[in-house]
């Protein structure tokens, strides 16, 4: 299993070495695969075999995670909620709320339309993990926003923060759904 500590530790040798990529590089597309090959085995699990937790699993849960920052590009709530499940806990900002599909359809549905993103794109290999069962499993990710927002009231609101989170799935008949996000966010 990879736990924090494990994962920290990776970290330090490729941040002293100046070996993780930079701001500017573009992991838009790119397989789990590639970004293990660069981080030398983070995201990673140690599942004997091939058995519930590796691979396949991860690769569906990278290309959730993909499908939230496209949706984000293009504007699309449907294509943001359509991988959410009905029971979700959202923590940002110093709090833990529960909104429904319909709360977060009112919530983010707005924004999305209204903003224009120059920039939306993750700014390191995000980290994967799936449980030992295979029923739960995380992306932990950091993403460069920038762009602009229209107003209701008229204006632009300029959009320039990065953002860390880890979305939270769950494997549900079969099939993965996003149970929860936890963000934070940082001005440039």
């Amino acid at each position: 299993m990879v736990t924090r500590r494990r994962l920290f530790i990776a970290l330090i040798p490729l941040l002293a070495a100046g070996d993780w990529p930079g701001p500017s590089a573009d992991f838009t597309g790119r397989s789990l695969g590639a970004f293990r090959a660069e981080s030398d085995g983070l995201g990673t699990t140690d599942a004997p075999g091939g058995e519930a937790g590796t691979g396949d699993d991860e690769e569906l849960l990278l290309a959730l995670h993909a499908r939230a920052i496209r949706a984000h590009q293009e504007g699309s709530i449907d294509l943001l909620l359509e991988d959410e499940a009905e029971d979700y806990v959202l923590v940002s900002r110093g709090e833990v709320s529960r909104p429904t599909l319909a709360d977060r359809r009112r919530m983010l549905g707005p924004y999305l339309q209204s903003a224009t993103f120059q920039e939306y794109r993750d700014i390191e290999p995000p980290v994967v993990k799936v449980s030992a069962d295979g029923q739960l499993g995380w992306v932990i990710a950091t993403v460069r926003v920038r762009g602009s927002r229209a107003l209701p009231e008229g204006g632009i609101r300029v959009l320039d923060f990065t953002s860390a989170w880890i979305e939270l799935y769950e494997k549900r008949d079969g099939r993965w759904l996003r149970t929860g996000n936890v963000s934070n966010f940082k001005d440039p």
